[in-house]
């Protein structure tokens, strides 16, 4: 075996050497094996479980819902003749995947006169914040001006791979989630919806209030009432109650009448 490095010609044993060298060197390739069934609560679920529903109709809240890939196309005229107004589809997982169903579902959303937004299943395990909104952005994340289009959404919750915080600390982790926030903002000129539950939160970023002022709140918790927020928030914009009920997917109250939604669309 032959190899040139640097100019030199290198054989034998050497060869091997550099080659397996290589190999070492050569970053772990991340796997996406379960993004198909990733989506938003799939492993809130799994460690803080359910605790009940809402006691009753929420007054002054809006009904909507999220779906993902997993769900296949989704029917958008019965979801709006069951009361949906507003939506959140996946778009995509860390920075390399893309929801196969994405344009069915979040394209059908709108034309069932429903305002939509897309999110992104955070993959801090395998590349940097900054990174993974521009490939947000980039296959579907985006914001327009329309009046129907929610601005995206950044799903971070328990790690379904392996360590719930991602092998990061506290720090660690919301340096990166400022990194995702800072590069969405400055690229889309709307600042990104947090997506998470305040157990997780709690746990994982060391519970920093550092992004209360900045981006709306969209919580998790599957329970009577909604519970205690993570901390620098106030209230939440989206409340995420229930993995079931009347709409496809996961239920969703947001936080106010209709006229809330359309001014979060309008920016």
């Amino acid at each position: 075996m032959n190899l040139i490095v640097a100019g030199q010609r290198v054989s034998g044993a050497a060869a091997l050497a550099v080659l397996a060298a290589a190999v070492l060197a050569a970053p772990a390739r991340a796997d996406y094996s379960l993004a198909d069934t990733n989506y938003a609560g799939t492993q809130i679920v799994r460690h803080e479980g359910v605790q009940g529903a809402p006691r009753a109709e929420a007054v002054e809240q809006t009904l909507g819902h999220d779906v993902s890939g997993h769900q296949g196309p989704v029917d958008w005229p019965a979801a709006a003749g069951a009361g949906a107004k507003f939506s959140y589809v996946k778009a995509t997982e860390g920075t390399g995947f893309v929801n196969p169903q994405f344009n069915q579902q979040y394209d059908g959303a709108h034309a069932a006169g429903l305002i939509r937004g897309a999110y992104h299943f955070a993959r801090p395990d395998v590349s940097g914040g900054a990174e993974q909104a521009e490939y947000f952005i980039a296959h579907g994340g985006g914001w327009l001006r329309d009046g129907t289009t929610l601005p995206g959404a950044l799903d971070i919750e328990y790690n379904p791979y392996g360590d719930v915080c991602y092998g990061k600390t506290p720090a660690d982790l919301t340096a990166w989630i400022g990194d995702f926030t800072r590069t969405y903002l400055a690229k889309v000129k709307r600042s990104a919806l947090i997506y998470t539950s305040t157990a997780w939160w709690k746990q994982c970023t060391g519970n920093t209030g550092r992004f209360g002022g900045t981006n709306p709140l969209w919580l998790a918790r599957y329970a009577p009432v909604i519970g205690e927020l993570p901390a620098g928030w106030d209230k939440q914009s989206i409340w995420q109650f229930a993995r079931s009920g009347v709409l496809p997917g996961d239920q969703n109250y947001y936080n106010g009448p209709i006229t809330r939604v359309q001014a979060l669309a309008k920016g």
